[in-house]
């Protein structure tokens, strides 16, 4: 599979590219723990079928230390009985968050109730913005089709600068 499109050869994608990654970098700053980021990140990515951010995250979160085993259960957290409480609340947020059309008020009460007793105001706003910002690079690398497979932990260090 190619590519229709690739974002880092443009240059105005690339310059917006460039910010939209500072984003990362800063969210990376947060409180938030990494083990929760490329949770959300991954399982958000799995939703919405973004072949290249699943294998980032994948890839990401195995050489931060995650377990295949939790990996491969990301897609079925519900059922599994290897996530804690405070992930789980993330997850269900992520979930939630991401299927905005299937529900007609969005994150649920409950839900919001979960996260809001494990995370703390500046975490809350570090995973909402997670959220979103995965959920706007799934949607640029479906609509472009970028192909997974080919992602190195580390291979976007420099982009930033």
């Amino acid at each position: 599979m190619e590519s229709r499109f690739n974002m880092l050869d443009n240059p105005f994608a690339l310059k917006f590219g460039k910010r939209f990654a500072g984003l990362d970098v800063m969210l990376g700053q947060s409180t938030l723990p990494k083990t929760t980021k490329e949770l959300v990140n991954l399982r958000v990515s799995q939703i919405n079928g973004c072949a290249f951010c699943t294998d980032m995250h994948t890839k990401d979160a195995t050489a931060a230390g995650e377990t295949a085993v939790r990996l491969n259960l990301v897609a079925v957290w519900r059922e599994a009985t290897v996530f804690t409480e405070p992930e789980r609340a993330a997850l269900a947020l992520a979930e939630e968050g991401t299927r905005l059309a299937d529900h007609h008020q969005g994150v649920s009460d409950e839900t919001w109730a979960q996260v809001r007793k494990h995370y703390d105001d500046d975490q809350i706003a570090a995973l909402i913005a997670q959220v979103a910002l995965i959920n706007a690079a799934n949607r640029m690398n479906v609509i472009v089709r970028t192909p997974g497979g080919s992602y190195q932990p580390g291979m976007f260090a420099d982009f930033v600068n």
